[in-house]
């Protein structure tokens, strides 16, 4: 049997000297779920993900992400790690303003060779975002929405086994998100990728296979609520 997606023990995180962000005793996702995480602004969301990506360290307890405990990873080989197998749509989109749509799609297949080897047809996913004819332009000639379809498709491309996703809706209108949903989900089922998907909006959570409330098992603010 495999091992779990993720897998967090007695993990406590917080910014320098500020006050505890994160203090959660347990958290396991199984590989291929689809999970609905929510929760109030400020209540360590997008930090949590960034354990998880790899892009914070610091904590104490352990982390572990597709069988690979995080903290044994330093620099470039955390950077490998996460290029490699992990996606991740991010709440500010981080597209790089001098590359083309299509530059950016691929930009995680031409950096990691492993996703690359695995990487699709980027013309399929652009249409079914519906940006397929912004493929040669500039990103920084897109509207956010668009944008935001373009940091998606680069998350997608090439199937990763965990594809974390930050407030991946936000900008969209209705028809886009229900488009967009429908291609997380398809390629999810199609890689058996695990999806961790991060939104204020409830009224998506019943699509997911779980609901997580950041506050129901982080001790952190439970303890700032005592005080």
């Amino acid at each position: 049997m495999s091992s779990p997606a993720v897998v967090l023990r007695d993990v406590r995180f917080s910014y320098r000297s500020g006050p505890e962000i994160l203090d959660i005793p347990e958290l396991t996702i199984a590989r291929g779920e689809r999970v609905f995480l929510f929760g109030p602004s400020g209540s360590g969301k997008t930090t949590l993900l960034g354990l998880l990506a790899g892009v914070l360290t610091g904590y104490t307890g352990s982390v572990e992400v597709l069988g690979q405990d995080m903290a044994k990873l330093r620099g470039s080989a955390r950077d490998a790690f996460r290029g490699s197998h992990i996606g991740y749509i991010f709440q500010l989109f981080n597209l790089i303003p001098y590359l083309t749509v299509e530059e950016n799609i691929t930009l995680p297949g031409r950096l990691h060779p492993a996703r690359g080897k695995q990487t699709g047809d980027v013309n399929a996913v652009a249409q079914r975002l519906g940006i397929e004819h912004l493929l040669s332009r500039s990103v920084t000639q897109l509207s956010v929405g668009q944008q935001q379809r373009v940091a998606a498709a680069r998350a997608l491309l090439g199937g990763p086994e965990l594809l974390i996703a930050d407030e991946p809706t936000s900008s969209l209108d209705f028809d886009h998100r229900e488009r967009f949903l429908e291609l997380l989900f398809e390629n999810c089922a199609l890689s058996n990728s695990t999806l961790l998907f991060v939104s204020h909006d409830r009224s998506l959570a019943g699509k997911f296979d779980r609901q997580l409330s950041l506050l129901d098992f982080n001790r952190a603010h439970r303890k700032e609520a005592a005080v």
